[in-house]
C-alpha cells in the first residue's frame, strides 16, 4: 500500500534536489522537523538511581503485564528487558533493525517496536518471540488502541498503518511527516512534525477526523482519556488538547529547554517531560485545566526518553549519550 506513495515521494525528492541545485531552492514545502537539543554535560548529579544498560538507549516503556521495563538499544540493535527495582538488564533480545520508539502491545505484556530502517513493525511477546509486519516507509512510533488494534506513524510515506495482530487492516492518510502518536478516549492523536499539526483519528472505526495547529516544533504526544499533551520542542511549551472530531487546544505550560520525552502517570494525574537542553525532568499536575509544574530533577545526559511505573509512580529516564538508565522516586511535590 505504501509503494506508490514512496515512489511519488522519491520522485518529488529527486525533483526537489534538482530544483535546489539549479535555482538555489524553489520555495514551498515545510520546515525541517524539530529535534531534541544536543545536551551539554550535566551540571548537577542526576537524581535517584543510575545504572549503565548499553549503548545509545532510546525508546522506553513500562510493561505492566510483565513487571518489566523495555528499553531500545541502538548499538548493537537490541531490546533490553530491565528489572525496575535493580535496573539490571535481565534479558537482551537482538533486533533485526534499530529501534527508536517503543509501545506497549494491546496485551500489556509485549512490546511494539517500529523498525524504521526495515519499513516494518515488530511485535515482541513477553517470551521474546518476534513477529514482523511490513508497513509504510520509516515507521517512527506506534500506539495500542481499541479493539486490539495498534496504529503506526509511517514518517516518510505520510501514512498511518492500522494493524490487528500481524495483519495490516487499514492505511490512513496523514499530514506531512507523522511522528509521535498516542491513543485515548476512543481517539488516536498524531503529531505531524513537518506540517506541525495535531491530527485526530477515530480509533474504533479507523478514519481521519479533524486537526489543529500544534505549535512551533512539536515532536511527541501522550494522552489521558480524551485529553492529549504535546511536547512543543522548539516552542519550549507543553500544549494540552481536547480530542474529538474537531480537536482544540485548551491550555499551555512553559517548558523552557527543548522538551522532548513525555509520559503520563494516569492514577496521579501527573505529566513528566524531559528537557534535553538542560538535562532536567519536570513534573506537572494535570488535575486542573492548565498543566502546573510541581517538581523538577536533574537527569542523565541526553534524556530523550521517559516512562512511568503506574503502580508506584516511579519515573525512568534513558540517557542516550552515556548509555544510562535513571530511576526517580518522586517524594511529594519537590521543587
Amino acid at each position: 500500500m505504501g509503494r506508490g506513495v514512496r515512489g511519488r515521494r522519491a520522485r518529488a525528492a529527486a525533483l526537489g534536489g534538482l530544483c535546489a541545485a539549479l535555482f538555489a531552492g524553489c520555495g514551498g514545502g515545510f520546515p525541517r522537523a524539530a529535534e531534541p537539543a544536543e545536551s551539554p554535560p550535566p551540571a548537577d548529579r542526576p537524581a535517584g538511581t543510575v545504572a549503565r544498560i548499553g549503548k545509545l538507549p532510546e525508546g522506553l516503556v513500562f510493561l505492566p503485564g510483565a513487571d518489566l521495563l523495555a528499553v531500545g538499544l541502538r548499538n548493537p540493535s537490541a531490546l533490553g528487558f530491565v528489572d525496575p527495582e535493580t535496573l539490571a538488564v535481565v534479558r537482551r533480545l537482538p533486533l533485526p533493525a534499530t529501534p527508536r520508539h517503543l509501545a506497549v502491545s494491546p496485551s500489556g505484556g509485549g512490546v511494539i517496536v517500529p523498525a524504521e530502517s526495515a519499513d516494518a513493525v515488530l511485535r515482541i511477546s513477553p517470551g521474546g518471540r518476534i513477529a514482523s509486519t511490513a508497513v509504510g516507509e520509516h515507521p517512527h512510533d506506534a500506539t495500542a488502541a481499541a479493539g486490539g488494534r495498534f496504529f503506526v506513524a509511517d514518517e516518510f510515506s505520510d501514512e498511518v498503518s492500522v494493524l490487528r495482530g500481524r495483519r495490516l487492516v487499514a492505511t490512513l492518510p496523514a499530514p506531512a511527516q507523522p511522528g509521535g502518536i498516542a491513543a485515548g478516549g476512543g481517539y488516536v492523536a498524531l503529531v505531524a512534525v513537518a506540517e506541525r499539526v495535531l491530527q485526530v483519528y477515530d480509533a474504533r472505526r479507523p478514519r481521519a477526523l479533524g486537526r489543529a495547529p500544534a505549535g512551533i516544533g512539536p515532536t511527541h504526544v501522550v494522552t489521558l482519556g480524551a485529553d492529549a499533551f504535546v511536547a512543543d520542542t522548539e516552542g519550549g511549551l507543553v500544549r494540552r488538547y481536547r480530542l474529538g472530531p474537531r480537536p482544540r487546544e485548551t491550555a499551555v505550560a512553559r517548558a523552557p529547554g527543548a522538551p522532548y520525552g513525555i509520559a503520563v502517570d494516569p492514577g496521579r494525574r501527573r505529566l513528566w517531560v524531559t528537557l534535553t537542553a538542560t538535562n532536567r525532568l519536570v513534573g506537572y499536575s494535570i488535575a486542573g485545566g492548565r498543566p502546573t509544574e510541581t517538581a523538577t530533577y536533574p537527569t542523565v545526559r541526553q534524556p530523550n526518553s521517559v516512562a512511568v511505573d503506574p503502580r508506584s509512580g516511579e519515573v525512568f529516564v534513558a540517557g542516550r549519550d552515556e548509555g544510562q538508565l535513571q530511576r526517580v522516586e518522586p517524594a511529594g511535590e519537590e521543587r
